[in-house]
């Protein structure tokens, strides 16, 4: 596996430096990725990499991070560090652990701990509601282990994972459980992600006044929303500091096959990061990439925010819009469903399955789901079709995950 490793990764760095140079970013990449290669890099040596202040943290970022949830291999972290990436975002459960044991592994060899910022998350499941004593232990437990596998001291960012309720940000065990750790000095600073209810759960970080980030789902199916978007600079205006997730809609497997016709991978993913981007109280993004030629695709943007006109063609079709059928979670559905299926949490479980390709990760949200409320007590009636405000094709999608799970 090394050594497999480590041939893709000197590949990538001969392949890179040519597609880098070609794009007129050679110059603007540290360390070993275009070493020997001086004469290419010359005209781009002006160019820097775009930064941004994380809130009232004083953290200063690249404006292009990277999501490590399907990451599986040392040599893309290596890789990401070299091209001018310093944010690595992972969970307790990515991967089972073994997400967070790869990058605390990667970064102590590295010996680069105090060049990157580590964001990890807790998650707490159905556990909310427990007593707040028992929730508090329960959280530490795993935070602990976290640290274990990430080899460090502290992170950078400590989130409560997956916020699904607009009072999560007010509940007195979360707050003082993540308060603790920022005082203990195991977390620097602290955060929720959150996928759902977005508009309410800032509102309730903003009244809460110990938060420090937000990290929250973002893309270019948003565009129209004005109230999702307005509450996010809200939150930027408060002093929390803004990353943002879910940029490619989902994944960049798009499930519209005609924008995969019309415009070529790099497209996608340079445009759907730069409309995220070009919002200036975001600090940075997580796209989650898992290979070396994706990364050159995200990374590329770190550098230059204008859009080409091949990718504003692309932001500009409302067709490619609405056919990703992005479901935002807004939870709307769930009162028409009748057999209270967790709709919202089915159609993320596809997302992972369909086009993350990250099976493992689809297996266990859809484990997260109590019995009743999951897959398979959905008749496939239809009902919250027309509830769906953003136009997913659930009844689909819900059939799609009762073949790969039934």
């Amino acid at each position: 596996m090394e050594k497999h490793t480590d041939v893709t990764r000197r590949g990538f760095l001969t392949t890179a430096a040519t597609g880098l140079v070609t794009a007129g970013l050679a110059g603007l990449v540290p360390g070993k990725l275009l070493a020997g290669d001086k004469t290419k890099t010359a005209d781009t040596s002006k160019k820097k990499i775009i930064t941004r202040k994380l809130g009232k943290t004083d953290l200063t970022l690249p404006i292009v991070s990277m999501g490590s949830i399907n990451a599986t291999f040392p040599g893309l972290i290596e890789a990401a560090y070299e091209a001018g990436i310093r944010h690595i975002d992972t969970a307790a459960g990515y991967q089972f652990g073994r997400n967070e044991q790869m990058i605390g592994t990667t970064i102590e060899r590295m010996k680069v701990r105090d060049k990157f910022t580590i964001g990890t998350k807790v998650y707490l499941g159905g556990r909310r509601e427990a007593a707040p004593e028992e929730l508090k232990s329960k959280f530490r437990t795993t935070f602990e282990g976290s640290l274990k596998r990430l080899k460090t001291e502290y992170v950078d960012i400590l989130y409560l994972h997956d916020a699904q309720s607009a009072a999560d940000p007010q509940n007195p065990a979360t707050m003082e459980i993540l308060t603790e750790m920022k005082k203990e000095k195991k977390a620097r600073y602290i955060g929720i992600a959150t996928h759902t209810q977005i508009p309410e759960i800032i509102e309730n970080m903003i009244k809460a006044g110990i938060y420090d980030v937000l990290l929250v789902s973002m893309n270019l199916t948003m565009d129209e929303d004005d109230e999702w978007l307005r509450q996010i600079k809200n939150a930027a205006d408060a002093g929390i500091g803004i990353i943002a997730m879910k940029t490619m809609a989902g994944g960049s497997r798009w499930p519209n096959a005609d924008t995969r016709r019309q415009y070529s991978t790099a497209t996608i993913a340079r445009a759907s990061l730069k409309w995220v981007m070009r919002h200036e109280h975001v600090t940075t993004c997580i796209p989650g990439f898992a290979t070396y030629q994706e990364m050159e695709e995200d990374v590329s943007v770190a550098y230059d925010l204008d859009l080409t006109d091949e990718e504003k063609n692309l932001l500009s079709d409302n067709n490619i819009t609405y056919g990703l059928g992005f479901c935002k979670q807004c939870r709307t559905c769930l009162a028409s469903c009748p057999d209270e299926v967790d709709i919202p949490k089915l159609m993320r479980t596809h997302m992972y399955a369909a086009q993350y390709g990250n099976l493992m990760h689809a297996r266990a949200t859809l484990d997260e789901i109590p019995k009743q409320n999951g897959l398979d007590n959905c008749l496939s009636c239809d009902t919250c079709q027309a509830q769906c405000a953003n136009s997913v094709d659930i009844d689909r999608r819900i059939r799609e995950l009762k073949s790969m799970y039934a």
